[in-house]
């Protein structure tokens, strides 16, 4: 099969129709029309003197002419109006005049055609009757007009509805196909949304996974390094660096298992009572991670904890001075959480990159504002000194927190050898 439905190898519809059906119907009525104005061309011929051979081919060709009623229907109108005064073509008229109405031809040449048509059936319609000398003048009169008028007026009608209902059909098809390119692009978007929702959301649990598991596991390692140096010369600070490795073991699950569980927690968006639309269904499983974001960044740190953060920077050997200016207050949840894992990763790459620096973490709580800063100065150990590994995540994830918040992010070495991380987040 076709994409139109035609089996291949067989032929369409033949010239100007749109179906086969209404070939066959346009055949078998200028069929019907030649035979009838054949056998009107016979008395026409013996009236007018002609052979009746001429009479019936003239009729022939005449009534034949129907079969164009949906390519040319004003020819075939004009060819009835034209044949009116040989008393012929009464299907033709009648046939032509409704095709005409029905066709999208302008409303003034139907109107025109129309009324040549009545006047031509009532010209010669008076003129068969009045022969009658017995027949009234305004009985003839009538007769004529009421003839002209049921040969013309039904079809025009008819016509005029079937041409207008058609055209309305036309045009709900147009509006439905319009609708469901509508709805269509409307399902691409919705699925594009949810997709961006679900990019969205593996990279935010990924950066918080990278936060919450690089800090602690950084700090860790760093204890490891000096417990591994220090366990045969001094036990006592042995034991107390495996302790410190113990709690931050147990701070790292306590977090991930907190971050998993309200994952895991997520609401789900009520069942409707009726099944939504296509589009609609996915653009509605957008929210569901929007909302588990929301609370992972309220029950997430604050800036009350920084002190505590910069506190395991130290235990573990760093020296870290921390400065705060102007006076806190209470900001959005996830305005604080960006500000402390800023901070915490900025942290965590001083124990990657620079041990053994001196680091500066600068807070300062403005009108509509909060800035912060780690700045360390010249490493003067060994980069690699504990072989803590860097994948290049911590820098990207602190520009997309800031950015995302609509922020200032900015980062780089400093003129002493050191490096600096900047970041200022609105408030408001």
């Amino acid at each position: 099969m076709t994409s139109t439905g035609e089996v291949e190898g067989r032929a369409g519809p033949p010239l100007w129709w749109a179906q086969r059906r209404d070939a066959v119907v346009d055949v078998l009525l200028g069929g019907v029309s030649a035979v009838e104005c054949a056998w009107e061309g016979v008395t026409f011929a013996r009236e007018a003197g002609l052979p009746t051979a001429v009479g019936v081919a003239f009729g022939l060709v005449v009534g034949s002419t129907l079969v164009l009623r949906r390519r040319w229907p004003i020819a075939v109108v004009l060819v009835g109006i034209a044949v009116a005064p040989a008393a012929m073509g009464f299907l033709l008229s009648v046939v032509g005049m409704y095709s005409l109405a029905s066709s999208e031809v302008p409303r003034r040449i139907i109107a025109t055609l129309a009324s040549m048509s009545l006047a031509a059936t009532f010209v010669v319609m008076y003129l068969q009757t009045r022969g009658d000398v017995e027949a009234d003048p305004t009985l003839v009169v009538a007769l004529s007009g009421f003839v002209a008028v049921a040969l013309t007026v039904p079809p025009l009608l008819l016509g005029l509805y079937i041409g207008a209902r058609r055209r309305l059909m036309e045009s709900l098809q147009e509006r439905a196909d319009s609708l469901e390119r509508e709805l269509s692009l409307l399902a691409d978007r919705a699925e594009e949304r949810a997709e961006w929702a679900r990019t969205e959301e593996r990279t935010r649990i990924a950066r918080d996974m990278h936060d919450v598991v690089a800090h602690r596991v950084s700090l860790m390692v760093v204890h490891a390094a000096a417990l591994e140096a220090v366990v045969a010369k001094d036990p006592a600070r042995a034991a107390k660096n495996a302790a410190l490795v113990g709690d931050m073991g147990r701070q790292a699950l306590t977090e991930l298992r907190e971050m998993l569980g309200v994952l895991r927690a997520a609401p789900k968006p009520a069942a409707p009572v009726a099944a939504p639309a296509p589009a609609t269904a996915v653009a509605a499983a957008v929210p569901v991670a929007a909302v588990a974001l929301a609370r992972c960044a309220e029950e997430g740190p604050s800036l009350d904890e920084l002190e505590a953060l910069v506190g395991q920077s130290r235990a573990a050997g760093m020296v870290v001075e921390m400065l705060v200016q102007g006076e806190g207050a209470a900001y959005a949840a996830e305005v604080e959480q960006t500000a402390y894992r800023v901070v915490q990763e900025a942290l965590t790459n001083c124990h990657k990159h620079a041990p053994g620096a001196r680091v500066v973490v600068r807070l300062a709580h403005r009108d509509t504002e909060v800035a912060m800063q780690v700045e360390n100065g010249p490493c003067e150990g060994q980069t690699d000194g504990v072989g803590l590994p860097s994948g290049g995540n911590g820098l990207l994830g602190m520009r997309e927190r800031v950015l995302g918040l609509g922020g200032v992010f900015v980062s780089g070495p400093t003129d002493a050898g050191g490096f600096r991380v900047s970041a200022v987040l609105p408030v408001r």
